[in-house]
């Protein structure tokens, strides 16, 4: 059975990131088969999938069967900075470029020269640092903050979102011909619940990982706890099932994990609950009523020509889906289809969650 693990995983056990993937269903062979494809060429690699899918794994797998293979990966969140912040990260500083540059400093692409630099959350980047990464993919040098002298590099990228970049680039979010550079080759990751003969080999991988950082013997999974296991949806993919397992082995007695130690995410089903339980909008047969309710309610606020519209309605879609999703960032961001950290940025501005949380 292939199996690709994170670097230094055990160190990662409060990651959000899959720290293991298999391919051992059907749509798993598929697609390491076009990973063997894809890797050996210099391409750029469009990595999709939802979040905890392994996408950084995929990417580091391209990487290692790639003839870059003994050169850097560098893997930089693009999420992770704040605006003022990522362009110095990305391509550098020199001394006195900001406040606080008390010394010139490489970016990551500098850092990557000569490997691959796999820029996670790549839809998440502001649309004047798109510009100039569109540059540096054309052009292949990098001038860092502060500087007028480009630095040559050689680089391959893979960018992974969890986002439909079609649907930000539609939506002026997202810049089109930084999108089709990219997006030379791309692979789609589907998620945990779409490949099922993945998930039974990944549990019991989770089993003997966890078991040995414990101390313990050999643990078995119960068919019953197996069963459970195969019917979950797995909101959280792999990165969920490893937390379950982790837990499972915590809690376990005699060596076997049995059904009720599993404990499961129940977000899925409370809001498949929630709608089977709610009345029917009046007039509303389906999708199409709502999108003409929603039409009409849009209409009312433009005839109302009050201050703001625009990020009033921003506002409100951002708190109905945060509270439909029982409060869960990820869940809200993959409900609209954008990223966590867009999500994050906007409950703080409007005070439902702490900057510091």
């Amino acid at each position: 059975m292939p199996l690709i693990t994170l670097p230094n995983r055990q160190s990662l056990t409060t990651s959000i990131r899959a720290t293991a993937q298999v391919f051992e269903d059907p749509q798993s062979t598929a697609l390491l088969a076009r990973i063997q494809l894809i890797a050996p060429s210099d391409a750029n690699v469009l990595i999709i999938g939802e979040t905890g899918t392994g996408k950084e794994l995929i990417a580091r797998h391209v990487h290692a069967l790639s003839q870059r293979a003994d050169q850097p990966f560098v893997a930089v969140n693009c999420g992770a900075f704040s605006e003022s912040l990522v362009e110095s990260e990305l391509f550098g500083h020199e001394k006195g470029a900001f406040t606080g540059a008390f010394a010139s400093k490489p970016g990551w692409f500098e850092a990557a020269n000569g490997g691959t630099v796999f820029l996670d959350e790549i839809g998440d980047l502001p649309l004047n640092i798109q510009v100039k990464l569109l540059r540096i993919l054309q052009e292949r040098e990098v001038v860092r903050l502060g500087s007028r002298k480009p630095i040559p590099i050689n680089v391959r990228v893979i960018a992974a979102t969890n986002v439909r970049l079609e649907e930000a680039v539609a939506a002026g979010h997202f810049r089109e011909d930084l999108f089709y550079r990219l997006r030379v080759a791309h692979l789609a990751l589907p998620a945990l619940r779409d490949r099922p003969g993945d998930i039974l080999p990944l549990a019991h991988h989770f089993v003997d990982e966890y078991r040995q950082r414990l101390g313990y013997g050999d643990i078995t999974l119960h068919a019953e706890a197996e069963r459970k296991l195969l019917q979950h949806p797995w909101p959280g993919n792999i990165r969920e099932l490893e937390n379950v397992i982790h837990h499972a082995l915590l809690i376990c007695k005699h060596h076997v994990v049995r059904s009720e130690d599993l404990q499961l995410s129940s977000l899925q089903l409370n809001r498949r609950n929630e709608r089977s339980s709610q009345p029917p909008l009046a007039g509303a047969s389906g999708s199409d009523d709502a999108h003409q309710q929603l039409q009409q309610a849009l209409q009312a606020l433009f005839e109302a020509n009050g201050s703001n519209l625009y990020e009033d309605i921003e506002s409100s879609i951002i708190r109905a889906a945060y509270n439909y999703c029982h409060r869960n960032q990820v869940q809200a961001a993959r409900l609209l289809g954008i990223s966590r950290n867009i999500i994050r940025a906007r409950l703080i501005r409007l005070g439902e969650i702490s900057a510091l949380r």
